[in-house]
This record gives structure tokens, sequence and C-alpha cells, in this order.
């Protein structure tokens, strides 16, 4: 099948692009910088709108703590402009190009489009959370706008939080509004070696339970080389007394070391982007969400039957898996389920990919709600389609 590619350069363009494909009946694709494109499964398109022409930050007002940015608008543009003004997008976006061996530039709309949030999620909440506003067009080629540019003026119905994680199937993106927040002045990392996966959820747990402001917590778990690491962010006296008292609420797990600032830096981007889990190329990577309480028998069980590499986030609310291809896919998913989780496959084969459902198959009624809402925004069904669900 030949596909058409189409690079619209405003929202206008975009409309007159969609309401076209929605008369003739025409599948799109939507792209940005395509770094994510092998996140979810293959879609079938005619014609393929990249939107990385839709570039710039259109507002910008530190006093506010409120940025606007088109939806090709560059991630790492966004960061240095806050950045210059001690400022930060409060998620902590990742860069999935290492784990997705992928190339191009991650930009805003793919970030909200797949709601891919990094280890500070556990103390402010995902990307859609930071969402105050945002415009796109939905299947009919209209133009959406929801919510605000300032947080005084939100009002309406939260539409941006449904964007967030709905892979382009509900709508094209095309400006998206964030509230932000000033950057730490300092980073301490509290580094604990060698504990079992069970007693560094307990730790974890523990300590993101206690009243000093933990900003993130994982555990990495590399056989004899494991390490639990605990976040404290602020100003350094702040740090300092929190450290010490949560050192001494945690002495039964050991004495810590601890890296400043900027090794602290370097540690949770790698943690964020699952850097220890990469492994070969032909090995599959899942994320599993379930309470801490159970990741850890969760990881027992599947190590039980396969070699897998394992990273915990979240305080082990956030199971990061790799094991090669040939074993048992269903296993995980059984497991996740029996956890009171979901697993998503993350990465994996285009073949492999169409066969394996990458996200967790839906309830009948949840799948009821989730049809309604691809008829309400995209009667035609031309916006990504099948990227998350086969038939949506």
């Amino acid at each position: 099948m030949s596909v058409s590619s189409l690079a619209p350069q405003n929202s206008l363009e975009v409309a007159s692009i969609v309401r076209d494909a929605a008369a003739r009946r025409q599948a799109i694709e939507i792209i940005g910088g395509g770094s994510k494109r092998a996140l979810g499964r293959p879609t079938d398109a005619a014609i393929t709108v990249d939107v990385s022409g839709l570039s710039g930050v259109t507002l910008y007002e530190p006093a506010e703590l409120v940025v606007s940015a088109r939806a090709g608008t560059p991630l790492q543009h966004v960061t240095d402009l806050l950045a210059q003004q001690g400022q930060m997008l409060p998620f902590e976006p990742a860069d999935y190009r290492p784990l997705l061996a992928s190339t191009g530039e991650p930009t805003i709309g793919g970030m909200v489009a797949t709601n891919l949030s990094g280890p500070r999620r556990l103390h402010v909440g995902a990307c859609r959370d930071a969402i105050i506003g945002c415009k796109f067009v939905n299947g009919r080629g209209e133009e959406i706008v929801s919510g605000g540019r300032v947080m005084k003026n939100v009002t309406g119905y939260d539409i941006g939080r449904a964007m967030a994680g709905a892979y382009g199937t509900l709508g094209v993106l095309t400006e998206i509004t964030f509230k932000v927040l000033p950057r730490a002045h300092a980073t301490l990392t509290l580094v604990y070696e060698g504990l079992s996966c069970d007693r560094a959820v307990a730790l974890m747990s523990a300590a993101v339970a206690s009243p000093f402001e933990v900003t993130a917590a994982a555990h990495i778990a590399e056989g004899n080389h494991a390490r639990t690491c605990l976040r404290l962010e602020g100003f350094d006296a702040s740090i300092t007394y929190r450290a010490g008292r949560l050192i001494e609420d945690l002495a039964e797990y050991g004495q810590p070391q601890r890296l400043d600032t900027a090794p602290s830096q370097v540690l949770w981007r790698e943690i964020g982007e699952a850097r220890s889990i990469i492994g070969p190329a032909d090995h599959v990577v899942w994320r599993l969400q379930l309470p801490p309480s159970r990741s850890a028998a969760l990881v027992n069980s599947l190590r039980a039957m396969m070699d897998v590499s394992v990273l915990y986030d979240w305080a082990g609310g956030l199971v990061w898996l790799s094991h090669a291809a040939g074993d048992d896919m269903t296993a995980v998913r059984t497991a996740a389920k029996a956890g009171g989780g979901h697993a998503t496959l993350i990465r994996a084969g285009e073949a492999l990919r169409r066969r394996v459902a990458p996200f967790e198959p839906q309830a009948t009624a949840v799948e009821k709600l989730a049809r309604g809402l691809k008829q309400a925004f995209d009667p035609a069904g031309i916006l990504n389609p099948g990227r998350m669900y086969a038939g949506i």
C-alpha cells in the first residue's frame, strides 16, 4: 500500500488534512520526531501526517509557572528554556531512544500522546497531571480548545487528560500548556547496596511514607550489585537534615553511599530511561504497574520461569522487565494481573506487536467506554487506528 506523507505547518492545515481524510475514509498515522513510533501496535495508514512543522513556544510566563508549546516542538528546546529560568517540567520526561533504538527528536506532542513519565511521577504525578490546556484537531477536522493558558482560568471539561496517553487515537495535538515547577537547588541520592528485591521494596515503602519528602525511589536489581536509590531534593540545609533523619529511621538496612547533585542527575536520568534492563536487541521489554507490596513476589514468580532483568521505579509501583522474545509472553501478563496490576509491552519487533497486544486487554465495560470515546472524537476511525487496540 502506498503511503502519502504530509507535513502541515499550522493547525489550519492539520484540520484540512483530517477533514479530507475523513471524507475519504483514509487512515492517518500521526508522527512528530518519530522517536516513539515503535510503541503500541503498528498502524496501517494511507497517510502519514508529520506535525514536526508545528514548532515553537507560544507562551512562557515564568512568574505564573506556565509554558505553552506547539506539538512539534522538540522537548529539549522546552526543557532548556525552562532551565534558563530555574524551572522544569515536573514529571521528569524520559528519552526512550536508547531503549527503543530509535532516532528522531522527542517532541512535546509525542510526550503527551504517550503520557510517559519519569521517576518524579511518584512525587508530583504524571504528564497528564501537569497539563492545564491543549489544542487539537478531532477526527472531524474541527479545531478544539480545552482548558486555559493560566491555571486560574482553567474551566470546562478536562480533555487534556483524555488526550494524554491516547497515542493520537482521539485527536491530533497542535498545542499544549503545562504548569511547571522550580528546579531543585541541590540533589542528594542515598544508595543502599546488596538488598534483595523484597527488602528493597520494604525500604522504599518506608522511605516514601516518611515525612522527609523523598522525590524518587528505585531499585536496580543487578544480582550481587543491586542498588536501592532514594532521592532528596531542595536546599542544602534541608537535604542534610532530612537525609540524616531518614538514614536513622532506615538503619536496619545499613549505611548508604551518598551521591551529590551531578552524579545524582546522571543516575536518575539512566533510571528514567531504563538503561539497566535494555539488554540485547532481540529481548522484549515490559512496563508493569501494580501495588508496590506485590511487585517483589511477582518478579520472584517470573524468575522461577525465565531469565529476566528487572528495574523497580516509583518505590516498586513500576517494574521494568526484560526477557528473551522466545519466552512465554502470556506468563508476564498473567502474573501482572494476579498481582493486581497490568503489563504494557514497550519494546518488541513489529511482527510480535501485531500478534501480542501491547496494552492490557480491556474489561468489557472499559472497552465499551473506550469505543464510545473514539466514536465521539473520531467517528470515522481514521486517527492512528488500532495503535492501542484493534478496531479502536
